[in-house]
């Protein structure tokens, strides 16, 4: 009894420095993402996309969504990813090639 007053009056401090300690937890995918959506193709179809967006904001009513220009962004985005990935994945190229893609990444 005496040990756990001691536990509730003094807290248990461990708990505090782990906590302080503990990064917070960043997917790696989102990094490339947004690496993929600078790049120009994926740059393009965004900017079609809120283009779409402003069209059909502006308009009181209108059956026009941007359901394909979405589409459109999303795709172009996971390719670039895909194909970012892949490179990082096969890197059996010789130094100099894979140094030169690298950098292109």
């Amino acid at each position: 009894m005496v040990f756990e007053e001691k536990m509730i009056m003094n807290g248990e401090p461990e708990d505090e420095e782990e906590e302080e300690e503990e990064e917070e937890m960043v997917d790696p995918i989102e990094a490339v993402r947004q690496k993929c959506e600078a790049s120009e193709h994926c740059a393009h179809a965004q900017e079609r996309l809120e283009q779409c967006e402003t069209r059909v904001g502006s308009r009181s009513s209108t059956e026009e969504d941007c359901t394909e220009e979405l589409f459109d962004f999303l795709h172009a985005r996971d390719h670039c990813v895909r194909f970012r990935l892949t490179i990082n994945k096969n890197s059996g190229f010789n130094s100099a090639a894979s140094t030169f893609i690298k950098t292109l990444i």
